[in-house]
């Protein structure tokens, strides 16, 4: 059973910078769709970035040219680099990852990914 957790989460100013890392444990010998997602208070969970089997990456708007994602040689952990950090940048982050491809150009969306970590803060401040 593939188990994520997810860490580097805090809080920065305004226009600082943030690399979030999940770890991917468990049955890894298989390859995954990876993707970050983030949710706010009382709002939606919303993709960020996303990565699939072939390092095709997609990013949310909001943050292109911002965020990157990415993952080390072995795929045992995946890394979100936030830089430019906005106030709208604020939610818990969580990564997202399934055995599945996803066909679609545009990013899986969060109904697509069935393993989950449990996700970890990022405050951005003013």
């Amino acid at each position: 059973q593939v188990q994520l957790v997810e860490s580097g989460g805090g809080s920065v100013q305004s226009g600082g910078s943030l690399r979030l890392s999940c770890a991917v444990s468990g049955n890894t010998h298989n390859s995954f769709t990876m993707g970050w997602f983030r949710q706010a208070p009382g709002t939606e969970r919303e993709g960020v970035a996303t990565v699939d089997m072939n390092g095709i990456t997609r990013y949310a708007d909001s943050v292109k040219g911002r965020f990157t994602i990415s993952q080390d040689n072995a795929k045992t952990t995946v890394y979100l680099q936030m830089n430019s950090l906005k106030q709208e940048d604020t939610a818990t982050y969580y990564c997202a990852a399934d055995p599945g491809h996803y066909s679609p150009a545009e990013m899986p969306p969060a109904e697509f990914f069935r393993i989950w970590g449990q996700g970890t803060q990022v405050t951005v401040s003013s």
